[in-house]
This record gives C-alpha cells, structure tokens and sequence, in this order.
C-alpha cells in the first residue's frame, strides 16, 4: 500500500473543505444557540457531507461515463477548478463568498436550521470536494483503494467536527490574523496539488 498516496489524498480533501476556514463561520451561523444545539447541527451537517462525498466516491465515474465524459478530462477540469478556489484562498475570495452564503442564511426566515445548507453544501462537500473525491477514487478501481480514500474522506470530515465543537475557543486563540495565514498557506499547498492533477490528466490522454 502506497501511504504516501493517502497521505496527498489526506492533504487535497484538508486543503479543499478547510476545516479552519469553516470553524469561524460555523460560530456565526449558530451565534446564540446552546453548545447541545451547536453539537446537534454540526453532526448533521458532517454527517450529510459524509454521506454525500460517499456517493460520488463511489458512482463517481459512472455518472461521468452515462454523461460520456473521460476520467482524464474530468482530471483537468478538477485540477482547473482546484486552481481557481486556491487563488479565492490566497486572495481571500473564497472566505467572501462563504460569508456571504453565511449571511444570506442567517437572513432567511425558514433557515433556522443551517447544517445541511450552507454547512453541509456548499461549505462542506463543495463542487471542489466532490470533484476531489471522482478524481482520487479514479486513481485505483481495487477495493483496498476505494476503503482508504473514503476513510480519508472520513477522516478529514472527523476534523471538521472536532473543529466546530472547538470553533469558540479556536477563535479566540487565532484570531482573524491567524486564520488569515492558515488559509493562505493552504491555499499554495492546493495551488501546487491541482497542477498535479492538470499534468496527470494531460498524461493520460498522451499529450507528453
């Protein structure tokens, strides 16, 4: 088994969910709420994301080959896709918008509720975590593979929880100074994955 695979795999779904990007919008989307109610909500919400990265784990490339699209095209398109949200990380883009959803939740009337939107989609599993999941489960078809990369997945969603049962204190001990560095300095780790994942996907279709 190769560890140094799952260990990148490791870092691609860390990278993209950002589980220390979503902590701070975790505490306002559940200000005021009782620390059972925060537990509530934010299981829910891991919980919904888990189940959804899971489907397209594994119906992942089936539902690319009924749309007729190749795993190697689809590689490059991930790998652009992830090169975009990595530039929203380094410029602070991505934390806007996730704001902005944040506030627009907050904002309706019957979104009283918001662990399946906006924590469990978009925040969680993202157009980019899905994309992630298609693209490392594609890597190998044997079931040893498939195991490791959800329980990756798992893990990595595992930390979400952790962080948004610790969000209060975590903020305070980083601040918004510290959250700001720990975004950027994943968002140049993502930049250089999705550029591995272009130059896969280019040599698949035997470009070079």
């Amino acid at each position: 088994m190769d560890f140094t695979l799952y260990i990148s795999a490791f870092v691609t779904l860390f990278v993209i969910i950002d589980p220390v990007g979503l902590a701070p919008l975790f505490v306002a989307l559940t200000q005021g709420m009782t620390p059972r109610r925060r537990r509530v909500i934010a299981l829910r919400a891991c919980l919904t994301a888990l189940a959804l990265l899971t489907l397209f784990g594994l119906a992942g490339e089936a539902i690319l080959g009924f749309l007729g699209i190749s795993l190697a095209a689809f590689r490059i398109a991930g790998g652009i896709l992830l090169f975009l949200t990595a530039l929203d990380m380094l410029f602070e883009r991505r934390s806007q918008r996730r704001q902005g959803q944040a506030d627009k939740s907050e904002a309706a009337e019957n979104h009283t509720d918001p662990s399946v939107f906006p924590l469990a989609i978009p925040l969680i599993a993202g157009p980019g975590a899905i994309a992630s999941m298609i693209l490392l489960t594609g890597q190998d078809t044997s079931t040893v593979h498939l195991f490791a990369i959800h329980g990756v997945m798992a893990l990595v969603i595992a930390v979400v929880i952790v962080l948004f049962l610790l969000a209060g204190p975590m903020e305070r001990a980083l601040g918004p100074t510290g959250i700001n560095v720990v975004t950027r300095l994943l968002g140049m780790l993502l930049a250089a994955l999705s550029v591995q994942f272009v130059i896969d996907g280019l040599q698949d279709l035997h470009v070079f």
